[in-house]
This record gives C-alpha cells, sequence and structure tokens, in this order.
C-alpha cells in the first residue's frame, strides 16, 4: 500500500534529519543525492523543516567555483538542550549538550556516605542546574542518567537495591519535580556502556556482542541482534551472581558473595595483587593497581603474574558468557577492564580459545572512563531527536517540546 502524502513527507523529513545529524551541514544538492528524491520534494522538505525551526542556513558551500554559491542547512543544535548524568556510589557527573550532542558544559562533583538521602540528593539536582546555566540554557528537554543497579522494566525506575545509595534512586524524582519539561529517564550503567561501545568504542558496528563491566561491582550487558536485552525482571547480565568455581561458596538472592563477583570484585582484585607482591598503597584503588601492574607487565615481574591470575579469573566469566550466548565479540569495560587494556584482554583472549570451542574476541573499552556518560548522552539524544524530528516535530510553527534556546 502507499503512503499517503502526509506520510511520506514525514518519512523523507526524518531521512533529510538524520542525514543531516550523520553527515553534518548539507546542501539542497547533497540532500538530493543522498535520499534520491526529486529536486521539488527536496526543495518543499528544506523549506518545511526550516519553517519548522528544525533546520537552518549555517554557511555556503562552492566558494571555489562560479557563480552562485550554494546553501549549507544544518539542524539548528539550539532547539532543545540535553542533559547526561553518570551516576556513582561515590558521586555524580554531568554533561550538557545541545541537540546535535556537541558538550557544551560538565562537571563532577564527590558525594560522600555520610551526606545523607536529602542532602545528596540536592546536592547532584544543583549540580545539574549550574551545568545547564553554564553551558548557556535555561531549560532541558531530556535528561538521560546511568547509574547501577536493575531497572524495573515494568515502570522504567530504579529498583531498590541492596548496597546501593537511597539517593540515587530519589534522584530521578528530585529531577523531574525541578525540571518539570525535562523527560527523566534512568537506564543502567553497564547497558549505557555498551550502547556507547556499539555507536562508537570497541564494539562499532556490531549487532551482537557482551560487555562485561569490571569495576566496583560486576555486570554484564547484552546485545543480541542490535537489541538491548533486559529480561523479564531487568536483570540480564547480572553475572556476579553467577555461581563459579574458585568461590568460599554459593551466592545467596541478597548477596552475590560466592559468586563470580568474589574472583573479579573490587575487594578480590586488591587481595589478589596482594598476594601476588604487587605493592601498593592504602589509598591505591583496585583500577589504580590494575594500571600500574600493566605499567610493569614484564615477564616473571609481579606485575605480570598478577595479571595471569586476573585473566584467569576473568575468563571463567567470559567463558560462561560465551558458552551461553556466543556473542562473538566480549568487551572489557568498567574501571578494572579499561586500567587493563589489551595486557587483560589478550590475556583473556588466549585463556578462552584454549577453553572454548565457539570463538569470540575479546577487546578492551574503546572508551575508558567516559563510556557511561557518552551513552547516556547518545540515548537522549536519541529520545528528544525522536520526538522532535517526527510528524509532529516538524510541522510549522509547532513547538513540540520545551528548548533550551
Amino acid at each position: 500500500m502507499a503512503a499517503s502524502p502526509s506520510t511520506a513527507r514525514a518519512l523523507n523529513d526524518r531521512l533529510a534529519l538524520r542525514l543531516l545529524q550523520q553527515e553534518g551541514p548539507l546542501t539542497a544538492g547533497q540532500l538530493k543525492q543522498l535520499t534520491g528524491l526529486s529536486r521539488p520534494t527536496v526543495a518543499d522538505l528544506v523549506e518545511r523543516l526550516t519553517a519548522a525551526g528544525l533546520i537552518g542556513m549555517v554557511g555556503e558551500a562552492g566558494e571555489q567555483r562560479r557563480g552562485p554559491n550554494a546553501k549549507l542547512y544544518g539542524i539548528v543544535a539550539d532547539r532543545a538542550h540535553l542533559a547526561a548524568l553518570d551516576v556513582r556510589t561515590e558521586g555524580v557527573a554531568v554533561l550538557v549538550s545541545d541537540l546535535v550532542g556537541e558538550v557544551l558544559a560538565e562537571a563532577a562533583l564527590p558525594i560522600t556516605g555520610d551526606a545523607g538521602t536529602g542532602p545528596a540528593v540536592e546536592q547532584a539536582v544543583n549540580l545539574v542546574e549550574r551545568t545547564l546555566k553554564e553551558a548557556g540554557a535555561d531549560r532541558l528537554h531530556t535528561v538521560g542518567i546511568g547509574a547501577p543497579g536493575l531497572i524495573d522494566p515494568a515502570s522504567g525506575e530504579l529498583r531498590d537495591s541492596t548496597g546501593l545509595p537511597e539517593w540515587h534512586r530519589r534522584l530521578v524524582a528530585a529531577l523531574q519535580e525541578r525540571l518539570p519539561e525535562a523527560r527523566v529517564s534512568v537506564e543502567n550503567e553497564t547497558n549505557l556502556a555498551a550502547l556507547a561501545e556499539q555507536r562508537d568504542g570497541a564494539a562499532r558496528g556490531r549487532d551482537t556482542f557482551v560487555l562485561l563491566w569490571l569495576g566496583h561491582g560486576t555486570g554484564a550487558a547484552v546485545i543480541l541482534d542490535g537489541v538491548l536485552r533486559r529480561g523479564a525482571s531487568g536483570g540480564t547480565g547480572e553475572i556476579g551472581f553467577l555461581p563459579v568455581p574458585g568461590t568460599s561458596g554459593l551466592p545467596s538472592a541478597t548477596d552475590c558473595e560466592g559468586g563470580f563477583h568474589s574472583l573479579v570484585g573490587a575487594e578480590a582484585v586488591a587481595r589478589l595483587a596482594e598476594s601476588h607482591g604487587v605493592v601498593t598503597e592504602p589509598e591505591d584503588s583496585p583500577a589504580g593497581v590494575v594500571r600500574a601492574a600493566v605499567a610493569a607487565d614484564v615477564p616473571g615481574a609481579a606485575g605480570a603474574r598478577f595479571l595471569d591470575a586476573l585473566a584467569d579469573r576473568v575468563t571463567v566469566g567470559v567463558a560462561s558468557l560465551v558458552a551461553l550466548l556466543d556473542p562473538g565479540h566480549v568487551v572489557l569495560g568498567g574501571e578494572v577492564g579499561q586500567a587493563g587494556g589489551e595486557a587483560l584482554a589478550g590475556r583473556v583472549r588466549e585463556r578462552l580459545a584454549a577453553m572454548s570451542p565457539l570463538p569470540a574476541d575479546v577487546r578492551a573499552s574503546g572508551l575508558g572512563g567516559g563510556a557511561v556518560l557518552r551513552g547516556a548522552l547518545l540515548t537522549a539524544r536519541d529520545r528528544a531527536q525522536d520526538e522532535l524530528f517526527g510528524p509532529g516535530g516538524a510541522a510549522p510553527g509547532r513547538k513540540s517540546s520545551p528548548s533550551g534556546a
């Protein structure tokens, strides 16, 4: 069945806007070439999108040729402003961007465990408001939040989790209250890191892969056939609870001690380093210890022996994921995975090849510590553009959402 004229216009508008997002400013002629649409159709959509305030003239092309220069059209970046948050146990990081994802301001704030729920929430919300002001914007269209813990698939909210601060759950509601015009959503930090790695990092262009998060906590994000899998209760990837050999017991429904987390969690990594004679200071984080071992990765040295032992442990979890999902590609993320880099990933890759009949490449994160923020920004941008670039968003004279402009 042929599309109605209004549907065809909406599809053409969305195609043009996506091309402008991906390619940057384009001339009408370039849009014609890339879309395959006729010249009159392109002229109509340019006029329609300009009238809607979604695109505008940003310059001219063809300065080196005779005759009039072609107008360059680009997305009106300040039509909406976005915020991304990376919420951790000990603090929060935030950035504010325009509609095309250019970062305008960013900041971070430590929040101690003795701050109290109310003050911690207030500190985090104030940080968002200050960063928004620094970015030169007055309101937010969409806010994307990355946080540890499970997301309830029915409500989209953080579930109450043992060991995680209460202010994490309260923050989402507080932001929605203080920013009533904004669309606020929260996603598990590991899932966001995986989406960022798929778009811009070590899993770029892959439809199927797993990201194994090695940090203060342990988890995994699963993307199969291009879809992020969350599971019936939102618990896909809770690999910290996986029963594995080499631990002193079994995990319980409320405590992952005895599961895979006992092998590769932050405290386990610190103990493993100490047992192999890696000299550490009391203030050293597990990621810092791993980073130091990588810097001194000489055969036979304490750092190399420690990395070998850590790779043995990590491979137990990776092999389980590969046997169950056959993802073909595994990314080691989180603070410890990032610190280990290729030195750790290469060791795991070699051990996995000997342990599993299923081929799987193992790579370190390509985005480092910014993966969660990057994933939160990408999802916020996608949500905002889905609304603004939809049929209603392109209607001339219609402001379909609040903007920071």
